[in-house]
C-alpha cells in the first residue's frame, strides 16, 4: 500500500473529472449540493430536537400535561425560544432523510455511469487491454481481472466515497453545532485548584482522541488484507468463467479432477485470506463495541452529579448525554468508520493502478513501430525488429514487400514467431520497431474466430454493425462457407462459442471475410480445425467470392498451397534472431 499522501492523491484524480470537466459537471454539482443542504438541514433538525428532547422530559418530570401535548402535536414557547411539534419536526425529517437517500443514490448510479463509459474508453481505444493482457509483471498489479475492476470496484468508489464524504461533513458540522450545546450546559469543573469551563467537551475529545488512537492501531492491516481479498474473490470467479467457457474440451480430457483442484486452490486463497479479516475485524469489533458501550453510558455518569445535587432537570441531564453523544460520536467517526475507510482505500489502490496500467499501454501503443495506411496498396516491412515481452528478439532489421494480387503463404518451425508477424501486420503488437505500411482494406482472421455475445446476425457481421449487410447476403454466404443449417437461426441469441464447434466457428469467419469485401486477407491457420477437404473448399470459395482480394496465409497443408502463389518462410535458431526468406515457388509445407 502507498502512503497516505499519494493515497489521497489518487482518490483525487478519480474523483475530480467527473464534477470538475465532465459533460455532466453542472448537473452532478447540483445533485451533490441539493443532497449536503439535505444532510446539514437534517443536522440542524438534530440541534432542534436536542432542545425539544430536554423540554419534553422536563415536561414528564413536571408532570405538565398541557406542556407534554403541546411538544407533540402543536408548538410551545420555551425559554430557549419557539419549539415545533415532535409531528411536524418528523414529518419533515423524514421528508428530508426520503430524499437526501434518493438523490444519493441517484448521484451514485450517475457517476458510475460516467466512470464506466470512461474507463472502458480508456481501456478499449488503441487496444490498451490487448497490451495490458501481455505484461510481464509477475504481480499483476494493476492488470489483473479487469472485468472485477470495471464491474464492482467503480460502482464500489462511487458508493463509498459519497457515504464517506457526506458522513465526514454531517459529522464536522454536527460537532460544531452541539460543541456550543455541550459547553453551555457543562459548566465548570475545578480540578487541582483550576477551574476548567466545558470540561464535557474536553472529556468527549479526549475520549475521541484515544479510541482513534487505538482503532488506528488495531485496524490498520484491513485495508491491505481488503486488497487482498478482492483480488483473491476475483481469482476465483475467473477460474470458475474458465470452466464455463471450455466445459466441453475439460469433459473430453476427463480433467474435473484436475479443475477441482485448482478450484479449491484458488478458493482456499480467499479462505486464508478471510480468516486473517476475520480475526483483524473481531479485535476491531471488540475495541469498537466496547468504545461504543461506555459512550452510551459515560456522560450521564459524568453529569449525574449535578442531576443528583439539584443544579440540573432531568431534561438537561438527557441533553447533555444527547449532545456528548453527538460531539463524540462525531469526534470519533474515524472510529466508527475505519473498516469503510479501509475497503475504500483498497478500491481506490485497485483503480488508481488499473487506470496507471491504462495510461501506460496507451503510452506504449505501437512501441517502436512506425504503423500507417499503405499509400500504394501493398504491405511494407522496412528495417523491422520484432520482439517478445521479455525482450527476446525474432527478427532484426527485417524488410519485406508483399505486393497486391500474388497470394503468400508463411511457413516456419513452431515458436519461429509466424503469428507474432501476424499480430505486427495487424498493427496489434507493441514490441519492436520499424516501419509497418499495410493496406486499409484489410481483414484478419486468426484460428480462433472471436464469437460476440448476441444473435448469430451479431456474430456474422462482427464487427461491422447486424445491418451493414442484408439478409439475403447473410443467408448465402452461410450456404457458401456450409452452414445451411444456420440460416433459420439469425434471431438466435444463444452461447456460440459453446454451441457451434471450433470447426463451424472457423467457417463462420470465413463468412464474415466474404461479408466484408476487403483487398487483402491474412489467414493465421483459421482452417486448422476442418478436415483438408473443407479447408480447400473454405479457401476455393474465399477465391470464387472475392477474386481480387490478396491472401496472407499461416498454414500447413499441402491444399492450401495451390491458392497461393509465394511462399515465405520464417527460420529461427533458439536464442538468436530470425530471418525471412521469399521464394516463388511454392513447395510442399514442412510440418510445424
Amino acid at each position: 500500500m502507498r502512503g497516505i499522501g499519494p493515497f489521497l492523491k489518487d482518490a483525487w484524480r478519480l474523483a475530480r473529472p467527473y464534477f470538475m470537466t465532465s459533460d455532466e459537471r453542472w448537473s452532478a454539482r447540483l445533485l451533490l449540493l441539493s443532497i449536503v443542504a439535505m444532510n446539514l438541514t437534517l443536522v440542524g433538525f438534530s440541534v432542534v430536537l436536542s432542545f425539544w428532547r430536554r423540554e419534553f422530559y422536563n415536561a414528564l418530570q413536571d408532570k405538565d400535561w398541557k406542556a407534554f401535548l403541546e411538544l407533540l402535536f402543536l408548538y410551545r414557547h420555551t425559554p430557549s425560544g419557539l419549539l415545533p411539534g415532535f409531528c411536524e419536526v418528523a414529518a419533515i425529517f423524514i421528508l428530508l432523510y426520503v430524499y437526501s437517500v434518493y438523490l444519493n443514490q441517484l448521484l451514485q448510479i450517475r457517476w458510475r455511469r460516467w466512470m464506466t463509459r470512461e474507463f472502458l474508453a480508456e481501456w478499449l481505444s488503441d487496444r490498451a487491454y490487448y497490451h495490458i493482457s501481455l505484461t510481464v509483471d509477475a504481480a499483476a498489479i494493476g492488470t489483473d481481472n479487469p472485468d472485477q475492476r470495471v464491474a464492482e470496484d467503480l460502482r464500489d468508489f462511487a458508493d463509498t466515497t459519497l457515504s464517506l464524504g457526506l458522513g465526514l461533513l454531517s459529522n464536522v458540522v454536527s460537532m460544531f453545532s452541539f460543541i456550543s450545546i455541550l459547553w453551555g450546559l457543562s459548566g465548570s469543573v475545578v480540578v487541582f485548584g483550576m477551574p476548567i469551563p466545558g470540561y464535557m467537551v474536553w472529556v468527549a475529545l479526549a475520549y475521541a482522541v484515544v479510541g482513534t488512537w487505538l482503532t488506528h492501531l488495531v485496524g490498520r492491516p484491513l485495508a491491505i488484507l481488503s486488497f487482498r481479498q478482492q483480488r483473491v474473490e476475483a481469482d476465483f470467479r475467473y477460474a470458475l468463467v474458465r470452466i464455463r467457457e471450455n466445459m466441453e474440451n475439460i469433459a473430453l480430457y476427463r480433467g474435473e479432477e484436475e479443475e477441482a483442484v485448482t478450484l479449491r486452490a484458488r478458493f482456499a486463497a480467499v479462505i486464508a485470506n478471510w480468516r486473517q479479516i476475520m480475526s483483524r475485524t473481531k479485535l476491531l469489533n471488540t475495541l469498537t463495541s466496547g468504545y461504543d458501550q461506555v459512550a452510551g453510558i459515560f456522560p450521564i455518569v459524568v453529569a449525574a452529579p449535578r442531576y443528583f445535587a439539584g443544579t440540573m432537570q432531568l431534561g438537561g441531564l438527557m441533553q447533555t448525554a444527547g449532545a456528548f453523544g453527538q460531539v463524540q460520536g462525531a469526534m470519533s467517526w474515524f472510529v466508527s468508520s475505519y473498516v469503510q475507510l479501509a475497503t475504500w482505500r483498497a478500491i481506490v489502490e485497485r483503480l488508481a493502478t488499473f487506470h496507471r496500467a491504462i495510461e501506460k499501454a496507451r503510452a506504449e501503443t505501437h512501441g517502436g513501430f512506425d504503423p500507417a495506411v499503405s499509400p500504394d496498396g501493398d504491405v511494407r516491412l522496412n528495417d523491422v525488429t520484432m520482439m517478445l515481452p521479455d525482450g527476446t528478439k525474432l527478427l532484426e532489421g527485417a524488410d519485406l514487400l508483399l505486393t497486391r494480387g500474388h497470394s503468400v503463404i508463411v511457413t516456419g518451425r513452431s515458436g519461429s514467431g509466424k503469428t507474432t508477424l501476424f499480430r505486427v501486420l495487424a498493427g496489434i503488437w507493441p514490441f519492436g520497431s520499424g516501419s509497418v505500411r499495410i493496406p486499409e482494406r484489410s481483414f484478419f482472421l486468426p484460428q480462433r474466430p472471436y464469437m460476440p455475445l448476441g444473435t448469430l446476425r451479431h456474430a456474422i457481421t462482427y464487427p461491422n454493425p447486424v445491418d451493414a449487410f442484408s439478409e439475403q447476403d447473410m443467408l448465402q454466404v452461410l450456404r457458401d462457407v456450409g452452414l445451411p443449417l444456420l440460416c433459420d437461426r439469425l434471431e438466435y441469441d444463444d452461447n456460440w462459442p459453446m454451441r457451434l464447434s471450433m470447426g463451424e466457428q472457423q467457417r463462420l469467419g470465413f463468412a464474415r471475410a466474404i461479408l466484408a469485401k476487403p483487398d487483402w486477407i491474412f489467414l493465421d491457420e483459421a482452417t486448422a480445425s476442418v478436415d483438408p477437404e473443407a479447408e480447400a473448399e473454405l479457401y476455393g470459395i474465399l477465391k470464387a467470392r472475392l477474386p481480387d482480394a490478396t491472401l496472407v496465409s499461416i498454414a500447413h497443408r499441402t491444399s492450401v498451397a495451390a491458392f497461393h502463389e509465394r511462399r515465405l518462410t520464417l527460420s529461427r535458431t533458439a536464442g538468436e534472431s530470425g530471418a525471412l526468406a521469399a521464394s516463388a515457388v511454392v513447395p510442399e509445407p514442412a510440418g510445424d
